[in-house]
This record gives structure tokens, sequence and C-alpha cells, in this order.
């Protein structure tokens, strides 16, 4: 028996769509094939599941207008929130502290 491959990524990470997704026929209130994220799309991970037959992880990543199924190389970690943390963190660190 094949251990089910790890994760990349958790529940809760913020992350952005690498490719267009479109409707797979997943969303019967939406025409197949249409666009429902467009590439950088912002999406929360809400569960991870497991396609047996190919050993890969899924993710349900929630981008506000759909919840969508997707594989690790259709999304990528968001980075952007700690990068302005760290911008906000040393801005103020720079900044001269007046005593009253």
């Amino acid at each position: 028996m094949i251990e089910p491959r790890l994760p990349r990524f958790q529940w809760g990470q913020q992350v952005l769509a690498t490719v267009d997704l479109y409707n797979d026929g997943s969303h019967p209130e939406v025409p197949e094939d249409h666009l429902l994220i467009p590439t950088g799309g912002v999406g929360e991970i809400v569960q991870i599941g497991h396609h047996e037959e190919a050993n890969l992880p899924v993710y349900m990543v929630d981008f506000g207008l759909a919840v969508i199924g997707c594989l690790e190389d259709e999304i990528e970690l968001d980075t952007r929130l700690g990068s302005l943390v760290a911008g906000a963190l040393a801005a103020t660190a720079a900044t001269p502290v007046i005593a009253a």
C-alpha cells in the first residue's frame, strides 16, 4: 500500500491561483468552462483532501466567489501579507520617537 503524499499547504493558509480556474462542472449554477477565478485570485485553504488514484492532495480553496478544488500546481502560498508586515515593522523601527 502506498502512503498518501503529504500536502505542501495547510488549512487556513492564504494562497494565490497560479492559473485561470474554470468551471469543470462542479458548479452547476455556472456554465461549464466559465472562468471562475483568474490567475492571481486570492483564496484561503478551508479543507484538504486526497485523490487516491493520483496520490495527490486536493485543496478546497475559498476564493470568496466560490470554493474550488485545486491541485498544488494551481495555487501558491501568498507571501504578500508577510512582506507587508515586515515592511511596516521596519518602517516603525526607523521612525524616531519624540518624547513629550
